[in-house]
């Protein structure tokens, strides 16, 4: 590669171009083999035909469900990254992706020394169960959110 560089190079614009090119042609590669979510939240992307075996390399930051259509429903778990991998039937792999998951942009964290807590701010700030959050806030939080949810089911059986 260099040599075609170096002897296009002469020409001015035309090897600025492919300098430029071959320079930005890694990140727009990796760019589009990643799949950005949001933890507790979930992208829909199609898979390509004959897909036999989806593997996610680890469930804790994503977990990936299969739909009709040949299409899969990638939801954020945990923060990190991992990668899913899709193989036809004989194995062979048909397509690789990192997913990376991070978190809300809407959340507010406060720290009250060493204790954590997350709130949604949008429109008004709300307690939020975010991992990472001081276990007295989030159990808190998570057990209100499980006591709502009995009372209506409970109500909805009536």
């Amino acid at each position: 590669m260099s040599v075609l560089i170096d002897r296009i190079g002469h020409n001015g614009r035309l090897g600025a171009l492919v300098a430029a090119f071959l320079a930005i042609g890694p990140t727009l590669a990796l760019a589009q083999n990643t799949i950005n979510v949001t933890v507790d939240q979930a992208q829909v992307m199609k898979l390509p035909d004959g897909v036999a075996t989806l593997v996610v390399g680890n469930p804790l930051i994503a977990d990936v469900s299969i739909q009709s259509g040949g299409m899969v429903v990638v939801t954020g778990k945990g923060y990190g990254v991992t990668n899913m991998v899709a193989l036809d039937r004989l194995g062979t792999l048909l397509e690789q992706k990192t997913i990376q998951v991070q978190g809300s942009r809407d959340s507010v964290v406060v720290y009250r020394g060493t204790e954590r807590e997350s709130y949604s701010c949008t429109p008004k700030c709300e307690r939020r169960i975010t991992l990472g959050d001081s276990p007295d806030f989030f159990n808190a939080t998570i057990s209100q959110s499980g006591a709502r949810t009995g009372q209506a089911q409970s109500g909805q059986s009536k």
